[in-house]
């Protein structure tokens, strides 16, 4: 018999087991669940997420267990990335990963689902829309390049985390090479902005799959 898992279809990009490489979570083990489609097209984004198959949401939780098993939770993180994610995902869907520890990882066009316990935001769009959709976020994370301005932190929500990444370079949608001048320009920026924390993408950097 059929459940609802098995008729919740959404397009993935892929599973994986890694580390987490940025952001406050870096060195975190976690399970990544990458959703296809995205509602901007960052020039510098480093994902192909065009293309994905569909799957239900029970052959997802299947993979997602091949992984990790529900003993350490809430230790085991599934990151819910994309592409942006808010565009498929849904409480309906995350009720079924609920021995989990939800992340997000999104641009801030759209509210996160409530289920979601740990929001990265990274956003691409203005303060104003960051405010209708967001009152606390778990960090905001800004790809930050040579001369990039960012916003006051009074013009954003409340978040526990403010952290900048510097922008790498290279094939388009891989982004593997890093650029000194953006990371000079981000390590300034912290040294004048101390509430800002530098995260590097320790993925890139030590080539972890």
């Amino acid at each position: 018999m059929r459940s609802k898992a098995d008729e919740i279809l959404l397009n993935v990009v892929e599973i994986f087991h890694s580390i987490q490489g940025e952001g406050a979570n870096a060195g975190r083990s976690a399970v990544f669940v990458r959703l296809s489609n995205c509602n901007k097209n960052c020039w510098y984004c480093d994902t192909d997420w065009s293309k994905g198959e569909t799957m239900s949401v029970s052959q997802i939780l299947a993979e997602v267990n091949k992984f990790v098993g529900k003993k350490d939770y809430p230790n085991n993180l599934i990151i819910w990335t994309g592409g942006e994610p808010t565009l498929q995902l849904t409480d309906e869907i995350l009720s079924h990963f609920s021995e989990y520890y939800n992340c997000i990882e999104t641009n801030g066009t759209n509210p996160v689902p409530s289920l979601i316990k740990y929001i990265s935001c990274s956003p691409k769009v203005k303060p104003e829309v960051l405010r209708k959709n967001f009152k606390h976020v778990n960090e905001f994370r800004y790809p930050i390049g040579d001369g990039d301005v960012l916003p006051d932190i009074a013009e954003l929500p409340a978040a526990d985390n403010y952290i900048v990444s510097p922008i790498f370079l290279g094939e388009a949608k891989k982004r593997f090479e890093q650029v000194d001048e953006n990371v000079k320009y981000a390590i300034d920026f912290v040294k004048k902005n101390p509430r800002w924390r530098l995260s590097l993408q320790l993925h890139k950097l030590l080539n972890i799959p």
